[in-house]
């Protein structure tokens, strides 16, 4: 549990169960039900039902606009819903936040440029009752080496560890990424994540927005699409990639008819590039029988799709990439040149 289990009139111990401030250990990280968010005629958040468990790490995935930073503010406490409910560790945010239990990584904004790193935790440290060391959370975000260094000196990616840095602060139970990292170079992306994955095995809960697909791949145990501010699908990134099924297949074709290979018995999409075609298909092998016995394609390649084209399938407006999911289109005949 957080260190905020032990301030003062927020603990108690009842049936065997730790409570704080009436959640106890069996409450989910995060319930949202009926949450909505309208700006004026725009409707950000549009009827999210959602339950994170504890020590799940889920991510928050949708093209720009799709709602997730709007329902991010909401567990955060800083916009109130238009309607519906959030419930953070079975508290309302304001008082999740102000027990200590939740914590937030953002994309910008909260550091004061003049003063070093180790500055900045230590300054940041004394608004807590009982946070971590500032050694501690330094060395956990990788930022040993720079503590000296001033705040307004540090790479965008070192800033951005530097407020991970901050967020673990208080031991938090919650653990809020939006963007968590932008800016990083590669190295420091599976430093942050390993730091990441090492925390939740001690139990904490993260849920996390990104734009880096592989991210979400990589190290979510659970992935939410959210498109139009509705959640279109979510599941492991093995359950999402399912349900975009096919494969591409990818071929040197010079000369190629891409209306003829758009008729081919399975066949969503068809893309020419120079001397190569491109096919996404529901029946990779009838797709290869023609290539080969009936054009002189060669340098063939067959490949599964990838979570890239789940979530291209699932959040796209254009009817062309929702196609991908739809049954396979029927076989035609003909030449393929």
């Amino acid at each position: 549990m957080s260190r905020a289990a032990d301030d003062a009139g927020h603990g108690s111990e009842t049936a065997g169960q730790t409570t704080i401030g009436g959640m106890t250990t069996d409450t989910p990280a995060l319930h949202l039900a009926g949450l909505t968010k309208h700006f004026g005629a725009v409707k950000a958040v549009d009827g999210i039902d959602l339950t994170v468990g504890r020590g799940e790490v889920v991510a928050f995935l949708g093209p720009n606009g799709a709602g997730k930073t709007s329902t991010i503010d909401m567990v955060l406490g800083l916009s109130t819903p238009t309607a519906g409910t959030v419930e953070v560790l079975g508290l309302r945010p304001y008082d999740a936040v102000g027990h200590g239990l939740v914590a937030a990584v953002m994309q910008s904004g909260g550091l004061l440029k003049d003063l070093t790193v180790a500055e900045t935790v230590q300054l940041t440290a004394s608004l807590f009752r009982s946070p971590r060391g500032t050694a501690e959370v330094l060395g956990r975000a990788n930022l040993t080496d720079i503590a000296d260094r001033r705040v307004g000196l540090c790479s965008g990616g070192e800033q951005q560890r530097l407020r991970f840095a901050l967020a673990l602060l208080p031991d938090p139970e919650l653990l809020v990424l939006d963007e968590p990292t932008t800016g990083m170079d590669v190295e420091s992306r599976r430093s942050f994540w390993a730091a990441i994955r090492q925390d939740t095995g001690r139990g904490r809960t993260v849920v996390f927005a990104t734009h880096y697909l592989d991210e979400a791949d990589a190290y979510a145990d659970r992935i939410v699409l959210v498109r139009h501010g509705r959640i279109v699908a979510e599941g492991t990134p093995a359950q999402l990639k399912a349900m975009s099924s096919g494969r591409t297949v990818r071929a040197t074709l010079p000369g190629a008819d891409q209306s003829r290979l758009a008729g081919l018995p399975g066949v969503t999409s068809v893309e020419v590039r120079g001397d190569t075609v491109i096919l996404q298909t529901r029946d990779s092998d009838a797709v290869l029988r023609r290539l080969l016995t009936e054009t002189g394609a060669h340098d063939v390649e067959v490949t599964s799709r990838n979570l890239e084209d789940a979530f291209v399938a699932l959040t796209s407006d254009t009817p062309d990439d929702a196609a991908a999911l739809a049954a396979p289109t029927a076989s035609t005949t003909g030449s393929l040149r």
